[in-house]
């Protein structure tokens, strides 16, 4: 009998997952190692190697790993409910002239999901991930995510959506810890490789990081259908012609196509016409935002206008100091300053300090 129980823990055989697997191993409990198949390469239009967590090698690693530390470890299949969820919205977002945010779908509809199925399956009372956050109960019962000790690897952003039904089976190993610590804990074990394996910031199941090329292989014709749109100010007057609006993003500067004699960027992208409109830099700014599809972690509600809230309009936003205000099941954001390029489709993620307030898809 395990000291505090027996917990399934998601091994994408990252540096990561590798070592919160190994430390609660060494914390006494009684560890399973599940990685998931979430895509396959092969079907997705890849012109390299396949890499990263879903690749033959990453699969081997979590393995070898879990039968050297003496553990369990399982592979599941769930390309099917990854691609009907995560990857079809992708594509219908883009085709809906919005930017998708499919890190976010992935945690809080497919891998919690699958990760607790099978936890029930095997008794396993708790779930751990490799996520830099922080998680905990307060009085009121709610558990609260904060943001993990290293700010620059914090992951908090993308688990707004988690339920707490959801968290209240979770736990964050290596929210506590930096980055350079979980290398070196990888070398105090021997593990010299996986220390020093390069990490990625790329849509998993998006090859060579080029999300156009993906588009194009997913949707049987896209280029003809949608090329020959209109470049237009916010005038309207036409600049020019584009290669179809699903290719363009909010705040987008380079590879228009189009010269001027000074910078220009996408400020709004309008799919029922296939038209994309150009603007100047003060264009993009906005001083108020609706989110949509909200999910409050910290409070069930917030009754009253929320003061000195700070809102992430994307990952690797600083953040900006705003009022909120709950609308039903929208959340109007009023920034204390403008803020440039938001982009419907990403997500907005409400912080009191460090802790998680929720967030929610920017419309």
């Amino acid at each position: 009998m395990s000291k505090h129980g027996r917990i399934l823990v998601a091994m994408s055989g990252g540096v990561d997952s590798s070592v919160a697997a190994v430390m609660l191993h060494e914390q006494g409990y009684e560890v399973i190692g599940l990685t998931m198949k979430t895509w396959d390469y092969a079907t997705s239009g890849g012109s390299s190697k396949e890499t990263g967590c879903c690749s033959l090698d990453s699969i081997n690693d979590a393995r070898t790993l879990a039968v050297n530390y003496g553990f369990p470890h399982y592979i599941l299949d769930i390309r099917d409910e990854f691609g009907d969820y995560v990857i079809d919205n992708f594509v219908d977002e883009y085709l809906a002239g919005r930017t998708p945010n499919p890190c976010v779908l992935c945690n809080t509809h497919i891998k919690w999901e699958a990760l607790l199925k099978r936890a029930n399956k095997l008794d396993c009372e708790f779930i751990a991930t490799g996520h830099y956050a922080n998680i905990r109960q307060q009085d009121s019962g709610r558990y609260v995510i904060s943001k993990g000790k290293d700010e620059n690897k914090d992951q908090s952003y993308v688990l707004w959506g988690v339920s707490q039904e959801n968290l209240s089976r979770t736990k964050f190993p290596l929210g506590s810890f930096a980055k350079s610590e979980i290398r070196q804990m990888a070398l105090d074990m021997g593990q010299e490789e996986l220390a020093k394996k390069s990490e990625s910031y790329e849509i998993c199941f998006v090859p060579d990081n080029d999300y156009r090329a993906f588009l194009k292989h997913k949707v049987e014709d896209l280029e003809d259908r949608v090329a020959g749109g209109n470049f237009i100010l916010s005038n309207g007057m036409i600049v020019g012609q584009h290669k179809g609006y699903p290719f363009y993003t909010i705040g987008q500067r380079k590879g228009l196509g189009v010269a001027f004699g000074e910078p220009m960027f996408v400020t709004q992208i309008l799919p029922e016409s296939n038209t994309v409109v150009l603007g100047k830099a003060d264009e993009l700014e906005r001083r108020e935002a609706m989110v949509r599809n909200i999910n409050l972690i910290k409070y069930a509600s917030i009754e009253e206008p929320m003061n000195d809230v700070i809102t992430k309009i994307r990952y690797k936003d600083a953040g900006m100091l705003s009022t909120i205000v709950q609308e039903k099941d929208k959340m109007r954001v009023v920034f204390d300053h403008n803020v440039s390029a938001i982009a419907p489709g990403q997500s907005a993620v409400f912080y009191e300090g460090n802790d998680l307030l929720g967030g929610g898809f920017l419309v």
